[in-house]
């Protein structure tokens, strides 16, 4: 080796080094750190709560301004770049430059998803801005979780459900009226009628994980009946709830666990449908699956859309923690900020982390290094509502029903062409011709069955001629489909499968995170390919499988699947 690098020669004097009382940057204007200060006052702030922080600016001012944003990142001790590409990643926050103005005071979101396209929401779209004026943002919006009600606006954070223009203008009024045009909190958000803690505990409620907590159930008994009943994870791939369960179980301590209620999927709001009825029927099996696990500390990450549902987990979990007789884990509450992809574990771990919400790459895999490091156990808001019936009634309970072979039950999110949308509860492996006519009260009148998308937006499109498939994990599969969150859309003859394999398409294209060149370029290259009144197929196709073989994770691998179809099942549309 070199001498120069060997010592040999004269030792070089260490420089004391000036460390400095500040990150270096620019200095914060007093009023808007006192603001800032004012705002997150006894809170702590650790950097995993820089979303939460970022929220509170947000709702209070109506945007992040960049003195905010400053003072924000001096406050929490974070470089400034910390804060600002969190802050320009999520969708739902408006940050304004030096120099920039402000939003308006209020903003109306119109769903542009498929079921709410189907519906009129470009109507809407159209006159909206006209009647609205100046005075009022109104801004094309992704899913907001209310497909059953199509189309669908969201006035500030009030859902207007069948919108039309008389409705989201005698909201915005009311509000503007209520509040002034320069304020910025929100009327009453009204929800169904929920069942408190009260009336739970009355009906039963909570004595399973009393009976845990107290030595009369064994853990090994809890793990063992989810894995017997066959419940697999109920957000949308599947994995064997059980198993995970084990799995983590034989990790390391302290064990944390993430609740995925980020419900983003086109056409998917069976989470909503439950957290707005039966929430602690959620939070007990949450607390008996984490008790199973030997969990330290549980995170609840919820969907920024889902404002109602926010209030019930608010003040139910309030109730839960003073008036349990029972000790409870740590629960938090994190709100997401309006970004599709944190609905994958690992961009939601990230968000829970307060950074942008970017997957990672695997392995090594959540259940051993998840959350802050630790091993993680990761389930679906329904996944976890399930828990309660399968201890209590027997894990045959649950597997006995199914049809066509499949055992088990599936909340099937329904929207698009039919009588009766909604969550309807219905037997694994139920067809769609038979979950139309059982349970959606059969087609709209002048409308004749055409199509479907048995998993939301990245499950893929069948014609009618194909409705006799067993609708479960793993069913679908062969004919380049799945089944997901079992989030339904049914197109009718009024209705184009090319035209939903676009809506869809351009969704994808808005929610990439960005990261992989496959996904971000290529989802934007596949919009503009189907927005030419005829298609390059050979290019799509290859284009398709550059998607599905190098993109990180299953948004990017996913995404052609609508196309896909569209060409090999409804090649008359392309004609």
């Amino acid at each position: 080796m070199n001498d120069r690098y060997r010592g040999n020669s004269q030792p070089i004097p260490l420089v004391p080094i000036k460390v400095r009382p500040t990150l270096k940057g620019r200095r914060p204007d007093p009023q808007a750190l006192a603001e800032v200060q004012a705002l997150l006052g006894n809170e702590s702030r650790r950097r995993d709560l820089l979303i939460e922080h970022l929220h509170k600016i947000q709702d209070h001012y109506g945007c992040l301004s960049d003195r905010h944003l400053v003072a924000l990142a001096h406050e929490m001790k974070l470089a400034m770049s910390e804060v600002y590409e969190v802050a320009t990643f999520y969708h739902h926050f408006d940050v304004v430059k030096d120099g920039e103005d402000a939003p308006p005071a209020i903003t109306v979101r119109v769903c542009e998803s498929l079921s709410c396209e189907m519906a009129g929401a470009n109507e809407l779209l159209a006159k909206l801005p006209q009647i609205l004026g100046k005075e009022v943002r109104v801004l094309r919006a992704p899913c907001v979780g209310r497909c059953e009600t199509a189309p669908v606006a969201v006035v500030g954070q009030n859902p207007v459900p069948h919108a039309t223009v008389e409705k989201v203008q005698k909201l915005v009024q009311e509000k503007a009226v209520k509040h002034g045009s320069g304020s910025h909190p929100d009327l009453k958000i009204i929800t169904p009628g929920h069942i408190g803690f009260d009336e739970y505990v009355k009906n039963g409620g909570y004595k399973l994980i009393k009976d845990c907590l107290e030595g009369h159930v064994d853990r090994e008994t809890v793990i063992a009946k989810m894995e017997h009943s066959g419940l697999r994870g109920l957000g949308g791939a599947g994995f064997p709830a059980g198993r995970k369960c084990r799995i983590v179980s034989s990790q390391p301590e302290p064990r944390l666990m993430a609740v995925n209620i980020d419900e983003g999927e086109p056409g998917t709001f069976k989470d909503r449908y439950y957290l707005e009825r039966d929430p602690h029927r959620f939070l007990e099996g949450m607390l008996v699956a984490a008790w199973a696990v030997g969990i330290a500390e549980v995170y609840i990450y919820l969907r920024d859309e889902y404002h109602g549902c926010r209030e019930i987990l608010q003040q139910e979990l309030k109730n839960l923690t003073e008036k349990a007789d029972f000790p409870l884990p740590p629960i938090q509450l994190r709100r997401g900020a309006g970004a599709y992809i944190c609905g994958e574990e690992s961009a939601m771990i990230e968000s829970i982390e307060g950074k942008r919400g970017e997957p990672r790459l695997r392995p090594p895999y959540v259940a051993e290094v998840g959350l802050f490091g630790r091993p993680t156990l990761e389930h679906n808001m329904e996944t976890l509502f399930w828990v309660r019936d399968i201890q209590e009634k027997g894990p045959e309970w649950f597997s006995s029903h199914g049809r066509h072979g499949r055992k088990g039950l599936r909340s099937f999110s329904v929207s698009g062409r039919v009588k009766k949308p909604g969550v309807h509860l219905a037997p694994a492996g139920i067809t769609i011709k038979e979950l139309i006519e059982e349970y959606c009260g059969g087609m709209q009148d002048g409308h004749t069955f055409y199509g479907y998308l048995p998993g939301g937006a990245s499950g893929g499109i069948l014609p009618a001629s194909m409705g006799d498939i067993p609708l479960d994990f793993d069913t679908l599969n062969e004919y380049g489909c799945f089944i997901g969150s079992a989030a339904v859309v049914v197109l009718s003859d009024k209705d184009s499968a090319k035209m939903a394999a676009r809506n869809i398409m351009r969704f994808f294209a808005d929610e990439s995170c960005g990261q992989c060149t496959p996904c971000r370029v290529g989802t934007a290259k596949a919009v503009k390919l189907m927005e030419a009144e005829k298609w390059d197929q050979e290019l799509l196709k290859e284009l398709s499988t550059a998607m599905m073989d190098a993109s990180i994770c299953g948004l990017g691998q996913a995404a052609p699947n609508p196309v896909l179809c569209v060409m090999k099942y409804f090649p008359n549309e392309l004609a």
